[in-house]
């Protein structure tokens, strides 16, 4: 079976419209004489009358005006689906993987900024879990923890860890005047108790820390520190707005893990969205 003349249609919608041919061929940038081809065509396929010509124009059929009503609703429904598409693919989101300390503390309360200067672009936000690069967690950029994992990995912040309770935590035990006045208190571990460990040897304190707490990552540790349950080795970099309205103190400004950071790592290939919330975060980490 023939197919119905498509190209037709766009034609015939604009004159069953106007009931004019000559306005819809102002409209479509065509003659009088092509819209009435047009509609000629189809009326040929369909086998029935579309318009009634006269010297002063034409006229819609009961059948035109029915089956005009019909192609107007299937190309709005066309130019709709054209639209959301056309929409979708000039504004890619931008997707980001990273440990959850870093989303919550860091990343999330900035984004805000973000969307002010950039409200057309955006961010999706996915668990690291154990991905190396952005590939492996299929996302453009990648945010990770530890020693500089590749050449092409860009630092955003220090990891550097201190000692660090809430204000209510130290009035409440009194003036923790040195190092080994930490020993008497409640240690909070972050995964392992090996960083208090290697925090007091720092110190020159070999005395193995009380145990205490131990949390799966530093994201759970942080309530119980903000709780006031103890002291943790926090990481400045994730706490700075406690930090800065006294609802935490540092104790000690010796630091561990001085070789580690937080590392951005873009995807090999980037669309510009991407490429702009790349330069952004370095820019806001500076």
């Amino acid at each position: 079976m023939q197919h119905v003349p498509l190209a037709s249609l766009r034609a015939f919608e604009a004159a069953i419209r106007h009931e004019s041919f000559a306005k819809a061929a102002a409209e479509l940038n065509l003659t009088a004489a092509g819209v009435s081809q047009h509609v000629r065509t189809l009326e040929e396929w369909l086998g029935i009358k579309l318009f009634t010509r006269h010297a002063r124009g034409v006229t819609a059929t009961m059948a035109g005006r029915e089956f005009g009503a019909a192609v107007a609703n299937g190309l709005g429904h066309i130019d709709i689906a054209a639209r959301r598409l056309r929409f979708a693919t000039n504004i890619r989101p931008v997707s980001v993987a990273c440990i959850a300390s870093v989303a919550t503390r860091w990343l999330i309360p900035r984004l805000t900024a973000f969307k002010k200067e950039y409200p057309e672009i955006q961010i999706n936000i996915v668990y690291a879990l154990d991905a190396r690069t952005p590939e492996e967690a299929s996302v453009d950029l990648l945010i990770r923890h530890g020693p500089r994992p590749s050449t092409h990995a860009i630092s955003l912040l220090t990891a550097e860890t201190r000692p660090t309770c809430s204000r209510e935590y130290e009035h409440r035990h009194g003036s923790i005047r040195t190092p080994a006045d930490l020993l008497n208190l409640d240690l909070l571990h972050d995964e392992t108790t090996a960083a208090w460990t290697r925090w007091f040897a720092l110190e020159g304190i070999h005395q193995p820390p009380r145990a205490g707490p131990i949390f799966a990552d530093f994201g759970l540790m942080i309530g119980s520190v903000i709780g006031g349950q103890g002291v943790g080795l926090c990481p400045s970099a994730l706490i700075s707005y406690e930090l800065a309205n006294g609802t935490l103190i540092t104790l000690f400004d010796t630091p561990l893990d001085m070789d580690k950071f937080y590392w951005l790592l873009p995807a090999s290939r980037l669309s510009s969205e991407a490429e702009t919330f790349r330069d952004w975060l370095i820019s806001i980490s500076k």
